[in-house]
C-alpha cells in the first residue's frame, strides 16, 4: 500500500477514536451527590454502626474532592429506635460523578423511574463497580432495607446487629448492577435482593459482595 494511502487509513481510524474520547464526560466529584463506596471498611458488615458508615462515606468523598457536602450511608437499622435508610439521605436530587442523575427525590429513588443502573452506580471517582460476570463479583451492596427504603421489623437480623457484627447475623443487600441468578424483580432490586450468608468479609464475598454500600449527599 502506498505510504500516502497508509497515512489516510491510519488517520481514518485514529480520528474517530479521539472523537469518542473527547465526547466521554470527565468525572466531576465536586458536583457529585451519590456514589457506591470503592472499598468497604474491611470488617465485613461491622461498619462501626451508622456513625462509622457515615464517616467512611465522608472520608471517601473528601479524598475524591467532594468533602464540602454532608454524606450519609444508605443503611437502615432495626429494633428500638430503628432508622429508615430513606429518611437519612436528604431530599435529592442526586447525581453520580459523571453528572448522571439517578433520582430527583426520595420517592423517585424508590420507584421504577429511578436511574439506578450498572452504568450509573459508580464509585466516588466515577469508576464502574464490578458486577455479575466480572471477577470478583462485588454487586451485593449492604442496605439492611426493604424495597421502599424502610427498616425491617425487629426479630430476624437483616443488619448484622445494626452494622456492628462481623460474625453472627445477616444483612439485606441489593444488586447495584440490577442482575441476579434469575430475571425477577427481587434479583433486579438495587436495595433489597437477598440476605447475605453472614456478616464476615468472607461471608459477604461468598455471595458476590465486598462490604460496599451507597452514599448520598444530604445537601
Amino acid at each position: 500500500m502506498p505510504s500516502r494511502a497508509r497515512l489516510l487509513l491510519v488517520g481514518a481510524l485514529v480520528v474517530p477514536l479521539f472523537a469518542a474520547q473527547a465526547q466521554a464526560p470527565a468525572p466531576n466529584p465536586a458536583a457529585m451527590t451519590f456514589f457506591v463506596t470503592s472499598v468497604g471498611i474491611g470488617r465485613g458488615a461491622d461498619l462501626g454502626g451508622l456513625a462509622g458508615a457515615d464517616a467512611h462515606c465522608q472520608a471517601l468523598a473528601s479524598a475524591a474532592g467532594a468533602g464540602g457536602r454532608t454524606w450519609r450511608a444508605y443503611l437502615s437499622t432495626q429494633g428500638a429506635g430503628a432508622v429508615n435508610a430513606r429518611d437519612r439521605i436528604g431530599t435529592g436530587p442526586w447525581q453520580n460523578a459523571l453528572g448522571v442523575v439517578i433520582a430527583r427525590n426520595v420517592a423517585e429513588l424508590h420507584s421504577p423511574a429511578n436511574g439506578m443502573t450498572r452504568q450509573s452506580n459508580l464509585d466516588e471517582r466515577g469508576r464502574p463497580v464490578k458486577g455479575r460476570g466480572e471477577t470478583p463479583n462485588e454487586h451485593d451492596i449492604l442496605t439492611g432495607s426493604q424495597p421502599d427504603g424502610t427498616a425491617f421489623a425487629a426479630g430476624e437480623d437483616r443488619t448484622c446487629r445494626n452494622w456492628t457484627s462481623s460474625t453472627d447475623g445477616s444483612a439485606m443487600v441489593g444488586h447495584h448492577d440490577r442482575e441476579g441468578l434469575t430475571d425477577t424483580e427481587q434479583a433486579r432490586s438495587w436495595n433489597a435482593s437477598h440476605p447475605s450468608r453472614g456478616c464476615s468479609q468472607d461471608n459477604l464475598r461468598a455471595s458476590g459482595g465486598a462490604g460496599l454500600f451507597y452514599c448520598f449527599a444530604t445537601n
